[in-house]
This record gives C-alpha cells, structure tokens and sequence, in this order.
C-alpha cells in the first residue's frame, strides 16, 4: 500500500528540490559546512517530510498547517541561497534556476492547501 503523500506531485516536487539543493551545497566551501550548507540541506529536507508528516495527519487543518511549514521552509531556502550567491558559492544562473523552481514549489504548495479548505 502506498503512502498518501507518495501520489503527490507536491512532494514529489520538494524531493527533487531538495537533491538540487544537497548536490549544490555539497561544493561549498569545506568551513560552511556546519554552517550554510547544513542550514540550506536540513530546510530542505523539511519541506518533503512536512508534506509527507502532514498528509498523515486526521484533519485537513492539520495537514493545511504542516503544508505551512513546508512553504516557511522553501522560503528559508531560497533566503540562504541569496546568501550563498552573495558569498560565490553560487552564480547567478544557478541561482535564479533555484530561485524560479523554489517559487514554482511555494505556488504548487498554496494552490494545494486551498483544495484542503
């Protein structure tokens, strides 16, 4: 039997944003890792387990609430990647690709909750 959350192309999507985000943080600089890096991976990976912990959840407010915090999450991400652009770490291609597919997920993401009310 398949997990609820498994048929949704919402964390289907934050899963293949998340491996971008860890295939690109894994070329920073080794003293970021405990920094920058590490922050840009766990909020990463918090928008897919939020999506998947909230379709779990007995209510639809309650899964409205976790889709909330998944869509904090890509914002956390997208902040840092300014940041990481600002620091060279990124260039402004990889940047605004990142930037676009974040948006992408945040609109997915609320059109998604709207269906939940």
């Amino acid at each position: 039997m398949a997990f609820r959350f498994e048929g949704l192309g919402i964390w289907r999507l934050a899963r293949g944003y998340a491996t971008q985000i860890y295939e690109i943080t894994a070329r920073f600089p080794k003293h970021e890792r405990y920094g920058l890096a590490n922050q840009l991976n766990r909020a990463s990976n918090s928008f897919a387990l939020n999506i998947a912990e909230g379709s779990g959840c007995d209510t639809n407010a309650q899964f409205s609430r976790y889709l909330g915090i998944a869509n904090g999450s890509v914002c956390e991400v997208v902040s840092g990647l300014f940041l990481a652009l600002d620091r060279g770490y990124i260039d402004k291609a990889t940047h605004a690709r990142l930037y676009e597919e974040g948006d992408k997920l945040i609109r997915q993401i609320t059109n998604f909750r709207k269906t939940l009310r």
